[in-house]
């Protein structure tokens, strides 16, 4: 038997035939509640329930350029976050990440390079993933910036939750180590949830320590200490 040629207007077909298959079984649908979507994994109404930072405008908070974490770490978001972290609910990350790309229009234009909060290799053993990773690669894909890749975090620490601000400072002190050269100017860290925004001081004291000229957080949310 002589097969016939495999044309772009074959792929484009098959493409589409697949598409249409894979929305019939598995339409996409808001994360939180459930309602069928065309585009979007959150839906307006519940985009319009989430509670904004109203304190939040993108200032600078040393050593800092640049803080981003539009929504507080209340419901759904923070349930949605921890079903991410803690109970492999994967799924979250494609609305987590979509709701912090809402804020990129912000972010400062000489940004070069993203940093997905770092994790010790031996939780992310325990866990198969990092969140911040997995938040940040379609951020990676709308703006074409690089990852940083030889920012690693040296100690397990213990989780942060439930610790006082001093304890987190002391939690997170040279947790993080530069394997060889930066060449970037201005790193963007991506994170979950700020809270006293220790751990990201810490990450940034060392990224300009070692001659990153600025360091700016992008993170979903904000919760607030204690």
């Amino acid at each position: 038997m002589r097969w016939a040629p495999i044309t772009s207007r074959s792929l484009a077909l098959i493409d589409w035939f697949w598409h249409r298959i894979s929305e019939a079984a598995c339409p996409l649908c808001c994360v939180f509640c459930g309602a069928r979507q065309d585009k979007a994994p959150v839906c307006i109404g519940c985009l319009d329930d989430l509670v904004r930072v109203t304190d939040d405008a993108g200032g600078s908070e040393p050593p800092f350029a640049f803080v981003i974490a539009p929504y507080e770490y209340a419901f759904p978001i923070d349930a949605a976050i921890k079903a991410l972290k803690f109970r492999r609910k994967l799924f979250y990350a494609p609305a987590l990440a979509h709701l912090v790309m809402l804020s990129l229009p912000a972010l400062p234009d000489d940004v070069d390079a993203l940093l997905p909060m770092p994790l010790h290799w031996r939780r992310h053993g325990m866990r198969g993933f990092n969140q911040a990773t997995e938040i940040a690669r379609p951020i990676r894909r709308a703006t074409g910036l690089p990852f940083v890749c030889n920012v690693i975090r040296s100690r397990n620490t213990p989780f942060q939750s439930g610790l006082t601000a001093l304890q987190r400072k002391r939690n997170v002190k040279s947790a993080f180590i530069v394997k060889g050269d930066l060449r970037y100017r201005h790193v963007l860290i991506v994170d979950d949830v700020i809270t006293t925004g220790e751990t990201c001081r810490q990450l940034a004291d060392v990224l300009l320590g070692a001659g990153v000229k600025q360091v700016s957080v992008l993170a979903i949310a904000r919760a607030k200490p204690g």
